[in-house]
C-alpha cells in the first residue's frame, strides 16, 4: 500500500511541476490574482487522477489483495477471540 501511495504522490508532483511550467511558459492561463498556485494544483489534481487510475491499474490491484488479506486475518482473529471467549463462559457455567 505504501509502494502505490508514494507512486501515486510522485505522479502528482510530475503532473503539478509539468502545469507549472506550462503555465509560467504561457502555454496554459494564469489565474485569477493570488490563485496561481491554486489553479495549479487544481490542474495538477485533474490530469493526474486519471492518468494514476490508468498507469497504476497493476499497483492498485496488489495492493487491494493486501489490504483484503489484512481483513481477512482480522476478522478470523476476532472470530477466533470470540469463539474462546464462548467458550470460556460455558466452563464457568458449567461449574457454576
Amino acid at each position: 500500500m505504501l509502494r502505490y501511495t508514494l507512486m501515486r504522490l510522485g505522479l502528482f508532483v510530475g503532473c503539478f511541476f509539468a502545469v507549472w511550467g506550462l503555465v509560467y511558459a504561457g502555454v496554459l492561463p494564469k489565474g485569477l490574482g493570488d490563485s496561481n498556485l491554486l489553479w495549479v494544483l487544481l490542474l495538477a489534481l485533474v490530469i493526474s487522477a486519471p492518468l494514476s487510475f490508468v498507469l497504476l491499474r497493476k499497483e492498485r490491484d496488489r495492493a487491494s489483495i493486501q489490504v483484503v488479506a489484512r481483513v481477512d486475518r482480522t476478522k478470523a482473529n476476532l472470530e477466533a477471540n470470540r469463539s474462546q471467549e464462548d467458550l470460556a463462559d460455558e466452563a464457568a457455567r458449567a461449574q457454576s
